[in-house]
């Protein structure tokens, strides 16, 4: 991509922008905020019309501010979003749904042989049979990384994969995309987490308001250099706690959960202490997925502190869920019902009662602003539609909040502006309980972390020491 400027509706998204990725390449690309990312990956399967630049693909041009041929480019993008037609198997979606296909009578033994040196090669075990929406999460990214090679798309982008699969898992997906990239097929690799990108990436480029403001290159993938292009970096974006301070923590708090696998009920134990933030991090994405239905099922039940309690409807009990600015936000509802949703498990008559919204309202202006009230809650920002939620939480005032990845979607500002509305609700004494497949995104505000798997917890980790000593050994201290 060679001075690209693109614009959509009047706004532009990206301008003299340049990038190169060559062949067998990990290309890493940090998002320092997320102004461009998605036009990058419009722009990279899809040639439209430019403002200014010129596209190249396999060295050939593909795209130009001159003509834009709106054609696709043999480029895939693997995302959270699953890209796979469910009610197939992995061997229909690989061999089967691509271009160029043209047998009518599909024989399964033929296209199981066909899958198993692609199997063997990468060292796993998928079964060309499996139909699509039994695969776990990591085995669906392998079959849609997979599904490029034998597409012979040469530029495979990968999204954020780590807020969907486990670290262990992660190790393999490097090791697959070494395998991939010896054949010259190459990767950009779209990560706000340096712990992923220094050892995988070959060169990295940091995305900042539609430009790429820096690429370090391979030769300068060291302790020295990196210190010196990303001084202030740590503080600043990702708000590394300087000295570890942590409040003095309240009262245990007990609860008592069961999650299914789909043929036996698990129980587990496990306390939060008042004013404490702790990760649960589930095993693999099948784990979480129990665990979230688990939280936001109407009827689901927890125990805490001895007695039986409806989630749903419980006024100690709050759950944010993943992506809250397009989730927990209703548009038909106005800003001060939005607000006053988690205040009416304390508060009933509170939608009816207009002294206590007027009150509300003059105590929260000097926070929230006074022009939030007045206009539509689509016309929020992200950033307003952030402290809504957690405000909103602040109103209930639970004991115990859950949050379903919080940091998901979510660019480095607006990481650093949810770590600030945490660090809020536990200086209110409120408890967090954080779950997550991955620990990178949550333990500068984590104390501890629960390993979770169906049949127990397996082991508790101290959250602060463990990760600063790691941290300080990718960053060279």
């Amino acid at each position: 991509m060679e001075r690209v400027t693109y614009s959509e509706r009047g706004v532009k998204k990206l301008e003299h922008f340049n990038m190169q990725i060559y062949a067998g390449e990990v290309m890493g690309l940090i998002p320092v905020n997320a102004h461009g990312k998605q036009a990058i990956l419009k722009l990279l399967q899809n040639n439209l019309p430019l403002y200014d630049g010129y596209i190249y693909y396999g060295g050939e041009l593909v795209n130009s501010w001159r003509e834009s041929s709106r054609k696709s480019n043999r480029v895939s993008v693997i995302q959270a979003q699953n890209r796979l037609v469910n009610g197939m198997t992995v061997a229909d979606n690989i061999f089967v749904l691509r271009q160029g296909f043209r047998q009518y009578v599909l024989q399964m033994s033929v296209l199981k042989k066909q899958l198993l040196p692609f199997m063997q090669d990468i060292g796993m075990d998928i079964s060309a049979e499996t139909r699509v929406e039994n695969l776990s999460s990591f085995e669906r990214v392998v079959v849609e990384l997979l599904k490029a090679v034998v597409m012979g798309y040469r530029l495979i982008v990968l999204d954020e994969i780590s807020i969907f699969v486990s670290g262990k898992e992660m190790q393999k997906l490097f090791g697959i995309m070494r395998h991939y990239t010896d054949q010259g097929f190459s990767f950009l690799y779209i990560s706000s987490h340096f712990e992923e990108i220094l050892p995988l990436c070959d060169r990295t480029g940091f995305l900042c308001n539609g430009r790429l403001q820096k690429v370090v290159q391979k030769a300068d993938m060291n302790r020295k250099y990196l210190q010196e292009c990303l001084q202030g970096y740590d503080r600043n974006v990702w708000g590394y706690p300087e000295n570890g301070h942590r409040r003095p923590a309240g009262r245990k708090i007990f609860l008592e959960a069961a999650l299914s696998d789909g043929k036996k009920l698990w129980k587990y134990s496990f306390y939060v202490r008042e004013g404490e933030c702790l990760t649960i991090q589930a095993q693999d994405d099948q784990i979480l997925k129990s665990c979230v239905q688990f939280l936001t099922g109407e009827e689901s039940r927890i125990v805490m502190d001895g007695r039986r309690r409806k989630i749903s409807a419980d006024k100690e009990i709050a759950v944010v869920s993943q992506q809250p600015t397009l989730t927990m936000i209703f548009p038909d509802m106005s800003y001060m019902d939005n607000l006053c949703m988690g205040l009416a498990r304390r508060m009933p008559d509170v939608f009816s009662g207009r002294k206590i919204r007027a009150s509300i309202r003059r105590e929260y202006i000097p926070i929230l602003g006074e022009e939030v009230f007045e206009g539509s809650v689509e016309g929020l920002s992200e950033r307003q539609k952030y402290q809504l939620v957690y405000t909103r939480i602040i109103l209930q005032k639970p004991r115990v909040a859950f949050l379903i990845q919080p940091f998901m979607g979510a660019d480095m500002p607006h990481r650093r502006f949810i770590w600030e509305m945490l660090e809020g609700l536990l200086d209110k004494g409120i408890a967090l309980i954080l779950l997550s497949v991955n620990p990178l995104d949550t333990w500068l505000v984590a104390e501890r972390t629960l390993l979770l798997d169906y049949g127990g917890i397996l082991e508790e980790r101290r959250e602060l020491e463990e990760h600063k000593n790691s941290y300080q050994f990718m960053r060279g201290n």
